[in-house]
């Protein structure tokens, strides 16, 4: 890769700039790509963005940008999209720096910023060359998530249609999913979510893995597949449960149980009732869980309540160390307390529900 520097002026950086959201953002005389297929969505927050203009205002050096060259003589930007944004939009007013805009300032104020020289290698390669400097160069304090890596790798118009449905503030994915899913469409965390969902759904073909996914679909024309599979997994949720509970169905793996139980017909009165006397449940120390066990049978999933150290000593001494089952003699740390009355059968994690077992008895009652 050949790498040139150049000294580019904020006057001249800033000098066309246009941001069309999903349509792209261009800089530089309309010659500068600032957000590529394979970028992330601007992620800066007041504070970084603010240090960006301090640092220009004050004449400090700003970290160096990357820029590759094009086949047609115009530019993308490699690494330095979120200062380039910073500083443009500041200088077409879009936000005020210590309560000014920038059409507040004086003419010389104006002019030193537009005067301020950032220091840019320009790069010259192969699309797998400026890849892998994308990969490895970003900003300290906002690393590359996973899935923005995967974005980089497997860039082109499957992941540019994706980003349409996932990665937008306010995109589609989360205007019907933010009730059940977590992280942020600009970090890429509904999109990584619906691929590791998908990719699941069709073992044989993707072995449950978002780059196998990704791989296979790299150019296809559209993310329409995916975006109808996220949909159905979204209106299989609200239908099956349509009492929504935020705090109890939030991040939940909806799409892994969507594709094991989307078949099966389910009565979503009944479980209505359920889930209200499972929340009622003082055996039931994890509510989240409910959902998973209603759907799996598990009861792993509700961390069911577990005899203390003194319950277990207590009936340890009554028994005299003796495991009820095989009536063989034990130290008490060998042994185990177990539900008289299975919490299935209405079994409570109480002093008279209480015997104790050794670990082979205990573990043969629990696998048989």
């Amino acid at each position: 890769m050949k790498i040139e520097l150049k000294e580019i002026s904020v006057r001249d950086l800033t000098d066309n700039y246009q941001d069309n959201a999903e349509n792209g953002v261009t800089a530089y005389h309309g010659e500068l790509d600032v957000r590529p297929p394979y970028q992330r969505e601007f992620v800066y927050g007041e504070k970084e963005r603010n240090a960006v203009i301090h640092t220009v205002k004050q004449g400090f050096p700003l970290n160096v940008m990357y820029w590759a060259t094009r086949d047609n003589g115009t530019y993308e930007i490699i690494d330095g999209q979120q200062r380039t944004i910073s500083i443009c939009q500041y200088v077409k007013g879009d936000f005020a720096y210590e309560m000014r805009y920038f059409h507040n300032l004086t003419k010389d104020e104006q002019d030193e910023i537009l005067d301020y020289k950032l220091m840019v290698y320009v790069c010259t390669g192969s699309d797998s060359e400026k890849l892998k400097w994308f990969e490895t160069i970003n900003i300290a304090g906002k690393p590359l998530f996973k899935q923005e890596l995967r974005n980089a790798v497997y860039s082109g118009s499957w992941v540019s249609d994706a980003k349409k449905y996932f990665s937008k503030t306010g995109c589609p994915a989360y205007a019907i999913g933010s009730d059940y899913l977590t992280g942020s469409p600009i970090r890429q965390d509904f999109l990584e979510t619906a691929l590791s969902w998908i990719s699941k759904a069709d073992l044989v073909r993707y072995n449950g893995n978002i780059e196998s996914y990704m791989a296979v679909h790299q150019n296809d024309p559209n993310a329409l597949a995916l975006w109808q599979y996220f949909q159905s997994v979204i209106t299989w949720v609200g239908a099956t449960f349509p009492n929504k509970r935020k705090k109890l169905m939030l991040g939940l793996p909806w799409g892994e149980l969507y594709n094991s139980y989307k078949d099966q017909v389910l009565n979503q009165n009944e479980l209505e009732q359920k889930i209200v006397n499972l929340i009622d449940d003082d055996e039931v120390e994890s509510k989240k869980g409910i959902y998973q066990y209603l759907l799996t049978g598990q009861e792993k999933y509700l961390s069911l309540r577990a005899f203390t150290d003194k319950q277990r000593q207590k009936a340890y001494q009554k028994q005299k160390g003796v495991c009820f089952s095989c009536k063989e003699h034990f130290d008490q740390e060998k042994m185990e307390g177990d539900h008289i009355i299975p919490w299935s059968r209405g079994g409570k994690t109480t002093d008279d529900n209480l015997h104790m077992l050794c670990m082979p008895c205990n573990r043969t009652k629990s696998s048989s």
